[in-house]
């Protein structure tokens, strides 16, 4: 007899908190999948069809009815108010910095705006020249750009827009002297343009089949095209992909992308991508770029285990690897004739800090590295092959960017929880700092700046310990009062660096505590950490994340009443296992575009790509991993659920809306405590967007609802 798993345990004394919410209707259906002799229920199937008119009515009444008790709840509209504020404090944001033809390209971002222009300068000290404005390039319509991509003679630049947070890009020309849009226009894509050639004629973008987000052909089949300036759109090129190169066994799921490098300019590179952490990669050389069929050599396969960068300088290639080196080192070979195995060491692993990225400038390669909370930067000299530390202005999350590889001059940044963006020129040949001409430091509100930081390590389930990051106001009461909110991700290897975040910092100086869980699956205690919360071992995320949980309640920083948890995308796979797991632990929790819906995310337009990282029900064991993963499946009728706040973008391309949308239903047809579960449509968004005043909405209504469930003065229902 087959053995059978029901998303739900009926139970004849059942009270649903419908009872005391008027939630929309949901009906169940019978449906159900049988893998390897288990069959998984999944009543809520008929969610997934977006499309269908009753379904989309059905997303339409939980977001009014949501937006109808969001609408009574105090101290949402002031929270917003406070971040416009912090917004306006700051100075011009300056993002996507490109240095080609002496010109420096960037988007720009004025104080309290909310999407940035697309300015250029003639060098460093040139007069800054508006090019692109996306607020009024399309009347109507609300566009936010998704990359630039200048030509390397810098007199034409390529830019993708997307409406309504979608992503999925819209690709047209600029003409920089002249700043007329040139005839073409590309859709969809996914990134927008690669590479433009060395004559400055032509470009490579990425090229998908269908820009319907809701698709299951979205993300398969995506390639390189060829566009050579002035020809009709319909004759491009199919560089790069599947069915132009079957014999690379190149699969419908692997973006295949191709770039050309300024500082090797004898070869053309393909990428292979998917959410895979290793690389998959080819080359050839730049003489058989327009020969129509190219004979592709492997650079790099996964079986290398090369991830995180791969930086090539003429003919010398420098990798980051985790082979046999948990905390990553640093490797070079040679493209005359790679050999990773025998590749040559160029910085052995450390012990207590994992290698997290490399990029160069003309004379030095720059590492960074992190223990967990704070970066250093190393610089290896290309000539002297000596390393030396650079000296950072303060402690924190670092980056080291260099806008033109043929200098030495780079730009660091550096931020902390309680520290704001700082940015610096920096010298590498004199080791000096100096202010940065593009960024300058913000200055907020003292009470900001008197926020106290607490890092410690919370012992797991296992035995394992868990970084966890502590941020409250000083002088605050570990006496259990307090309203908290605790964040995790814990996938794909991504750590959570220290930033100063205004949006939590606001709630912080208003007595929450923030709490950051480092749990595995994240890379903070470098390769066999992220992979302690990979497919099979996934558990350890969310069960860490509870065991952070019970460490803030037994130290008094609050109480299971008090504490909200939150997972944004993958960390809906966090906050949905978190808390059908463990209940007890949480007054509220905030699944925010999450992946909630483990079992069905491979059938999901963004689904194929995400397989490396999550696995696939075909597998037996992968499958039930995702069993395991799976929020939905994990709802149990007559529980006492905490109060819940689900958040899906429309227009999302990542998580689409169903994945949240049927951990709403299943648990607002499962709870008996009373509390309410609330589905929030964000339909003028998608997975994020840059649109600053949408955002500042999105996250208020969230935390509003959290805290007003949590019991904060502040956040309680009008009268």
């Amino acid at each position: 007899m087959k053995k059978i798993i029901s998303v739900f345990v009926i139970l004849i004394f059942t009270l649903s908190a419908s009872a005391q919410w008027n939630y929309p209707a949901t009906k169940t259906v019978d449906s159900s999948d049988t893998y390897f002799g288990v069959t998984y229920k999944d009543p809520y199937r008929w969610l997934e069809n977006v499309k269908d008119s009753g379904t989309a009515d059905w997303y339409k009444q939980q977001a009014d009815y949501t937006n109808s008790i969001i609408d009574k709840i105090n101290g949402r509209d002031e929270l917003v108010a406070e971040w416009q504020k912090l917004d306006k404090l700051q100075p011009p944001g300056i993002r996507g910095r490109i240095y080609e033809g002496g010109r420096i390209f960037y988007k720009k971002t004025m104080p309290g705006q909310s999407i940035g222009k697309i300015y250029y300068r003639q060098g460093l000290s040139g007069q800054e020249i508006l090019l692109f404005d996306p607020t009024t390039f399309i009347k109507g319509k609300k566009l936010t750009v998704q990359s630039i991509d200048p030509s390397y003679d810098g007199k034409k630049i390529a830019i993708a827009y997307s409406q309504g947070g979608a992503e999925i890009a819209t690709i047209i020309i600029e003409d920089v002297d002249t700043k007329k849009i040139l005839p073409e226009s590309i859709y969809p894509s996914w990134g927008g343009v690669l590479s433009w050639t060395f004559d400055n004629k032509a470009f490579l973008y990425n090229s998908m089949r269908t820009g319907d987000h809701t698709s299951a052909e979205m993300e398969l089949h995506e390639r390189t095209k060829l566009h050579k300036i002035g020809d009709d759109v319909k004759n491009d090129i199919d560089f790069f992909g599947d069915e132009s190169y079957p014999d690379l066994g190149i699969t419908p799921d692997e973006e295949a992308d191709v770039s050309l490098n300024k500082d090797s300019k004898n070869y053309i590179f393909g990428y292979l991508n998917t959410d895979r952490e290793e690389f998959r990669c080819y080359y050839a050389p730049i003489s058989q770029f327009n020969s129509g069929k190219i004979q592709w050599k492997i650079l790099c396969k996964p079986e290398d285990k090369l991830v995180r960068s791969l930086v090539v300088i003429g003919d010398d290639a420098f990798a980051i690897t985790y082979k046999d080196a948990k905390n990553y080192k640093l490797i070079h070979t040679s493209l005359k004739n790679p050999d990773w195995d025998h590749a040559e060491t160029i910085m052995e692993e450390k012990k207590d800090e994992t290698l997290e990225s490399v990029t160069n400038s003309k004379d030095y390669l720059y590492l960074t590295y992190s223990n967990g909370i704070d970066n250093r930067i190393f610089k290896y000299d290309l000539h002297t092959h000596k390393v030396s530390e650079i000296k950072l202005p303060f402690s924190g999350t670092a980056g080291i960017f260099c806008l033109n590889t043929k200098t030495d001059d780079c730009l660091v940044a550096v931020t902390s929880w309680n520290k704001p963006f700082a940015e610096y020129s920096y010298d590498a040949n004199k080791n000096i700092f100096s202010p940065s001409i593009f960024n300058k430091p913000a200055k907020y509100p003292a009470e900001y700046y008197n926020l106290e930081v607490k890092e410690v390590e919370v012992k797991g389930h296992d035995g394992a310990m868990v970084p966890l990051s502590i941020i409250y106001k000083k002088g605050t009461k570990l006496d259990g009062s307090n309203c908290c909110i605790m964040e995790g991700y814990g996938s794909y290897g991504y750590s959570y660096p220290p930033y100063f975040n205004i949006l939590y910092n606001a709630l912080a100086i208003k007595g929450v505590v923030i709490a950051i869980a480092h749990i595995r699956g994240g890379s903070e205690k470098g390769e066999a950490w992220y992979k302690a919360g990979f497919k099979t071992t996934k558990p350890n995320t969310w069960k860490d994340f509870n065991s952070c949980a019970e460490y803030l309640i037994a130290n008094g920083y609050t109480s299971s009443s008090k504490l909200t948890g939150t997972g944004t995308s993958a960390g809906g796979i966090l906050i949905s296992r978190a808390i059908t797991e463990r209940p007890d632990l949480y007054g509220a929790a905030i699944c925010n575009v999450g992946c909630a819906n483990a079992m069905r995310m491979e059938f999901s337009p963004n689904g194929p790509s995400n397989v490396p990282e999550f696995g696939t029900v075909k597998d037996s064991v992968e499958c039930k991993a995702l069993y395991e993963m799976d929020g939905v499946q994990h709802v149990v009728g007559g529980t006492k659920y905490p109060a819940v706040i689900c958040v899906a973008g429309w227009n999302d391309p990542r998580v689409i809306a169903w994945e949240p949308g049927k951990f709403a239903a299943a648990v607002q047809n499962s709870s008996t405590s009373g509390k309410p579960v609330l589905m929030k449509i964000n339909y003028d968004d998608g997975h994020f967007t840059e649109d600053r005043k949408v955002t500042y909405e999105n996250f208020a209504a969230q935390f509003a609802f959290a805290l007003w469930q949590c019991g904060h003065p502040d956040f309680q229902l009008k009268k």
